[in-house]
């Protein structure tokens, strides 16, 4: 398995845990700031997920696309990417 897949597998495995926390707190009826302060986390490591994926994406698939004479499709697909970021 390549790094980059195995670092996306890392994160998305850490963010198992802090949705697996946030259960926990909340079947143990746990202090609503700290729950917040943990979902936070959880929506900022997404946020780092998607990211790393973009990146990805940018640099291999969008490059080759560009490269091949797609460049109306990768534009298109950095511009939906794009929209759904802005939600």
């Amino acid at each position: 398995m390549s790094p980059k897949k195995l670092k996306l597998i890392r994160r998305l495995k850490i963010i198992e845990g802090q949705v697996r926390g946030l259960k926990e707190m909340i079947e143990k009826d746990k202090y609503c700031i700290d729950i917040i302060t943990q979902s936070s986390a959880t929506k900022q490591g997404l946020s780092s997920f998607e990211d790393m994926l973009m990146e990805d994406h940018l640099s291999d698939c969008a490059v080759s696309q560009i490269k091949n004479g797609n460049s109306k499709k990768a534009i298109g697909e950095i511009i939906e990417v794009y929209k759904l970021k802005r939600k």
